[in-house]
């Protein structure tokens, strides 16, 4: 277990470097007082781990800039090893914003995992209006609104090479233009030769399964099987599908490859926690899953902000998580 006496922790994802795993989460002070609070005051903490168990919290590694489009809070993200250099593609909020709606993508390199460095003052990914919802708000300063720079939902980056090797894809969270209020909710995508140019393009799902935002996107092979986990706050998804499913946090669809396509509508909850929420999924050392995170406790004013030792997770015969022990693959991770 990760917790910190002085900071609420919540989501997090992974990086592996072979020999340590290490966790980069989203942290606030604890004497804020109000947990809302911690939405405007988020910065990564990174942690380090041999077993998911045992933690070194190795402080801030990533907070707001003095200026720009990240200088409020640094949110959700995801970190992958490029050609030469690791990088972490986060979401980032500004105080020249629309509070924490205004969002929009960064991206930082580091060398050792730990120290980053943003790659430019602008973002590297910004909505677009075409087939993603925006604020109908007039941003400041302007006389009228600018659909290729407020977002309502433009968040938690998954970044992901080319099954082909041909590039990286992006994955986002999103809502669908045209759908109702949370029967929206939708993966964006984007495609890049480099990291670093990106182009949007349309929804990978379609809307309509009763969820409002598909957050802190995973897209995994399990024992030869691909499946995609999404995180889901039960407030956020239609009344229909929680009277359905039930109120849970986490969910997965089973997919035919690691860019889908996915019929959200067969979305089934990780039951065996039902609290457990923005979860990375991780490989251990001899080929077995795991999924650590925290618990959403805030609606129930309970402290759930802290990390949660690893439960072991396979995939069902029909393809969805499950809790237990999978059979193991030989050699490595992935």
């Amino acid at each position: 277990m990760l917790r910190l006496d002085d900071q609420w922790i919540w989501d997090s994802w992974v990086a592996d470097d072979g020999e340590l795993y290490h966790l980069y989460f989203l942290q606030a002070p604890r004497s804020l007082g109000d947990p809302d609070s911690r939405h405007v005051n988020s910065r990564v903490g990174h942690a380090t781990s041999r077993d998911l168990v045992t933690w070194e919290y190795l402080g801030e590694c990533l907070g707001p800039a003095e200026a720009g489009f990240d200088d409020l809070g640094i949110w959700t993200g995801s970190v992958v090893r490029g050609p030469d250099r690791w990088w972490m593609f986060y979401t980032a909020i500004s105080t020249a914003g629309h509070h924490v709606y205004d969002q929009r993508i960064g991206a930082a390199v580091s060398d050792d995992l730990h120290t980053w460095r943003r790659v430019s003052d602008q973002p590297t990914l910004q909505v677009d209006g075409r087939w993603y919802k925006t604020l109908h708000l007039d941003p400041p300063g302007t006389t009228g609104p600018d659909p290729t720079t407020v977002s309502e939902t433009w968040r938690d980056p998954l970044v992901l090479p080319d099954p082909d090797g041909d590039g990286w894809h992006m994955l986002l969270t999103a809502r669908a233009v045209g759908a109702g209020r949370n029967d929206d909710g939708v993966i964006a995508a984007a495609r890049s030769r480099d990291l670093t140019t990106w182009d949007v393009g349309p929804p990978l799902c379609a809307p309509g399964a009763g969820f409002g935002q598909l957050e802190v996107l995973q897209s995994k092979v399990i024992d030869g099987r691909s499946v995609l986990v999404f995180t889901c706050h039960p407030h956020e998804m239609t009344p229909q599908r929680v009277n359905t499913s039930g109120e849970y946090c986490t969910w997965s669809v089973p997919a035919a490859g690691s860019l889908g396509p996915w019929d959200i509508s067969r979305a089934r909850p990780f039951s065996a926690d039902p609290f457990l929420f923005a979860a990375p999924l991780v490989q251990l050392r001899n080929g077995s899953w795991v999924i650590v995170g925290f618990r959403n406790m805030e609606a129930k004013g309970e402290d759930g902000f802290f990390i949660h030792d690893p439960i072991p997770v396979t995939l069902d015969d029909d393809g969805f998580l499950v809790a237990g022990q999978q059979s193991r693959t030989p050699g490595g991770h992935r």
